[in-house]
């Protein structure tokens, strides 16, 4: 099988999601740790059957993938640097975080989502500002008690991210553009805040009441409370600049470490990553050392070391609504094509996009 019959693969599963309103278009990446190996683009920005076709330029909300190639790249680079530690106690970092029960927790427990805080809270509804966002966490009741258990937490991320900003001394957008220009080149597509002259290549969300769709201003509100950066959500990018993020990491001597899966019971997370499920968005086809992680947008990434592979799925799904359905199989649809149509021409001399 040859590398576009991959691409062949893909095109009915994208055509059904489109036309069943799962997502107005998309553009996916897949490739090894030395480069992309196919790109695939189908739909438009939006369901307006004269808005722009999607293509390789296209800049999505990566949403929640910002913790894995956003905070959880910048917490590599502190762990190998070795101003911060993984066993530092979030207290040594964040001087309000107080309180007999959490004392214990450290920054290990922030990424591995075993801290004790809860899942989701609505903090925009009224605070503003990283000041109040940091008071409303630290006052925040314990759900569990720290690694008894672990709850994907949204306000666990953002403490981390408060954590590194006080570690570095500069706002988290600071840090990642200098990270960005050093290990994946200045012209990386990928970013906080987007200028607006790049807004027209963005894939809008949500609507706004207004009946438009967000367009360059992050769709988490949490993330949009704190000026658009966040340790949680916050950047956008096009799928070559996540596909780069991935082969940084594929190539990182710290993927090991990251993709270790955590000892917490019940739970399969490891730091910053999920690690792979036979319900995972990756579907039944990678291997048992992949790990990977979705956002809330309609976006993913997986990674399978073992077998050299990442894939990258970009979509505006909550476009014009985050009511829409279908987003989880089509994710793994998608990935059980690729893997299949790859292993099946694993024969095929390898052909670049």
């Amino acid at each position: 099988m040859s590398l576009a019959a991959v691409s062949a693969s893909i095109a009915p599963i994208v055509t059904k999601a489109i036309a069943e309103g799962v997502f107005p278009g998309a553009v996916i990446e897949a490739g090894r740790s030395d480069g992309p190996l196919v790109r695939f683009m189908a739909g438009r920005q939006t369901y307006d059957a004269a808005a722009t076709a999607v293509d390789g330029d296209t800049i999505y909300d990566l949403a929640s993938l910002t913790k894995v190639i956003g905070t959880a790249a910048l917490m590599a680079g502190e762990l190998a640097g070795g101003r911060m530690r993984l066993n530092d106690r979030v207290r040594h970092w964040i001087a309000s975080w107080t309180g007999e029960d959490r004392q214990p927790v450290t920054l290990r427990d922030l990424l591995e989502h075993a801290s004790g805080l809860p899942g989701h809270r609505s903090y925009f509804e009224s605070r503003q500002g990283r000041a109040s966002f940091e008071i409303a966490i630290c006052e925040e009741p314990l759900d569990y008690p720290p690694r008894t258990r672990s709850i994907y937490s949204d306000p666990g991320f953002m403490l981390l991210g408060f954590a590194m900003e006080n570690a570095a001394g500069e706002p988290l957008d600071r840090q990642f553009d200098r990270w960005r220009e050093r290990e994946l080149g200045r012209d990386t597509e990928i970013m906080y805040r987007p200028a607006q002259n790049l807004w027209p290549r963005i894939a809008p969300t949500e609507n706004t009441e207004h009946g438009e769709g967000l367009r360059g201003v992050v769709h988490d509100e949490n993330a949009r409370a704190l000026g658009g950066v966040a340790s949680h959500a916050g950047l956008f990018g096009t799928a070559a600049a996540v596909g780069a993020c991935a082969r940084w990491w594929m190539t990182s001597p710290l993927l090991a470490l990251f993709a270790t899966k955590t000892t917490v019971p019940g739970s399969s997370r490891a730091l910053g990553w999920d690690t792979m499920l036979p319900t995972s968005s990756c579907g039944t086809q990678m291997s048992n050392t992949a790990i990977g992680h979705t956002g809330f947008t309609g976006t993913s990434l997986w990674i399978d070391p073992a077998t050299d592979l990442y894939v990258v799925i970009l979509t505006n799904r909550v476009h014009p609504s985050r009511d829409g359905e279908g987003i989880q199989e089509t994710r793994r649809a998608l990935h059980d094509a690729i893997v299949t149509a790859l292993r099946q021409g694993a024969s095929d001399p390898a052909r670049r996009v």
